[in-house]
């Protein structure tokens, strides 16, 4: 019993360090009632003539204390059994009596999962927790207090737990490994999340809608789409109206406004602001592409990379443009989107009036200020200003024309001279009107050599 208790401390999830709502022998004492048959009214006997008992600690990877129960349901068991074989014998009754008075202080914690009692209030935020333990715990949170100081760096940690799993960082030890790849992890609770992208278990169901997911943290995230709540968020930014909910998230941003990027790549120049952001980039240079697509051989060095392209294999597009008939795969694509029908260029340029709708015109306009040209080419000194106009010019050297005429045998460079082509040669059309006759081109360049003859007539 006492192996499967660690196994169920051990396999809480990271993110839910912070919940404590249920005592962690709950199930040890149902199956305590279920095995003696001992009946409700006799444990509220019990209760009532116990007194309260000694908490024996015992070390859990997340700093939490319980009692060890095995040798406490026997005795319950026992005393149970020794009541109905000894009615009369009062010596026998004191004699365990004294053993189980202890038992007092735990059936009324118990009781408190059933009734949904959580008497200990925090004082700065809403939560409520069973056990005043857990609120301790908890109020660290909110004081900063970190008493479990990590000897090889200067990590420290609110839980006994927190430390242990961090002394990893520094031993390499990894002991939960992966049975389907060689991934392997400190944490136990690591692992299981990890396996899910293999199963494709999303265990958390919305009570709302259809939506499911892998994490709980996630399904406590979306229903608050439903309920219109606002998150928690006590630490806020003395320098922008943004809040956070931990300490931890207000340290990060703040580097927004520092420039602060500890975080250093050893393998390029490359600094972030927050670790997350260095071991995805560290991706770039191992190669690692952890999330697999299970329905084609495609795999990612982003879990939010592998959830857009699975969209592709379910013709998914959830975000739906509210002006027009537009869907799209992906939010950051219908934002865009939207500055159509709003006009919005919210991208300006510090040195001329031009603004664009997105980040990355800016940039690339920019280069002409600079002169910049940072995509050059490998066979010749021809340099670019964009990565796609360089592979374009790299197709006169390869004699590469991937874009194929359907109706013909013609192939073209460019995806845009194909469509010209598609246009022009096979529907007949001619956009090109010269104003002084009624001579109308498919081509701007067959417009200025027939502009020409008009200029030299005229001369």
């Amino acid at each position: 019993m006492e192996k499967s208790m660690d196994a169920n401390v051990e396999g809480k999830v990271k993110n839910e360090i912070e919940i404590y709502d249920e005592p962690l022998y709950t199930r040890d004492i149902e199956k305590c009632v279920k095995e003696s048959n001992i009946s409700r009214e006799e444990l509220g006997d019990i209760e009532k003539k116990a007194k309260p008992m000694q908490i024996q600690d015992v070390d859990m990877e997340f700093g939490e204390k319980y009692v060890k129960y095995e040798d406490r349901v026997e005795e319950t068991t026992e005393f149970h059994h020794g009541l109905r074989t000894n009615p009369g014998d009062k010596q026998y009754q004191n004699t365990i009596y004294d053993k189980h008075h202890s038992h007092s202080n735990h059936l009324k914690i118990h009781s408190r999962t059933h009734a949904g009692e959580k008497p200990h209030q925090c004082t700065m935020c809403n939560k409520a927790f069973s056990l005043k333990g857990n609120l301790i715990i908890h109020q660290k949170i909110h004081t900063g207090e970190k008493p479990y100081q990590c000897s090889q760096c200067d990590k420290a940690f609110t839980q006994k737990g927190g430390l242990i799993i961090h002394q990893r960082i520094h031993t390499k030890d990894k002991p939960y490994q992966c049975s389907q790849c060689d991934k392997a992890f400190t944490q136990r609770s690591d692992l299981i999340i990890h396996q899910r992208i293999h199963t494709g278990e999303k265990p958390y169901q919305c009570s709302q809608c259809d939506k499911a997911f892998s994490q709980s943290n996630a399904l406590k995230i979306h229903i608050r789409k439903h309920t219109g709540e606002k998150p928690y968020q006590p630490y806020q930014c003395s320098q922008c109206n943004k809040a956070f909910k931990t300490k931890f998230d207000l340290i990060s941003h703040k580097r927004i406004h520092t420039g602060e990027k500890p975080y250093q790549c050893t393998q390029c120049d490359k600094a972030f602001t927050q670790k997350g952001n260095l071991i995805i980039h560290q991706r770039m240079h191992t190669g690692e592409k952890p999330y697999q697509c299970s329905q084609c051989d495609k795999s990612f060095s982003l879990s939010n990379s592998l959830k857009i392209h699975i969209r592709k294999h379910t013709g998914e597009k959830p975000y739906q443009c509210s002006q027009c008939n537009k869907a799209f795969k992906v939010k950051f694509d219908l934002i865009n989107h939207q500055r159509i029908h709003t006009g919005e260029k919210p991208y300006q340029c510090s040195q001329c009036d031009k603004a664009f709708k997105q980040k990355i015109y800016l940039t690339v306009h920019h280069r002409i200020h600079t002169g910049e040209k940072p995509y050059q080419c490998s066979q010749c000194d021809k340099a670019f200003t964009q990565k796609g106009n360089l592979i374009s010019h790299q197709r006169i050297h390869t004699g590469e024309k991937p874009y194929q005429c359907s109706q013909c045998d013609k192939a073209f460079s460019l995806s845009n001279n194909l469509k010209i082509h598609n246009i022009r040669k096979h529907t007949g059309e001619k956009p090109y009107q010269f104003s002084q006759c009624d001579n109308t081109f498919s081509y701007s360049s067959s417009l200025k050599i027939h502009m020409r003859k008009h200029t030299e007539e005229k001369s």
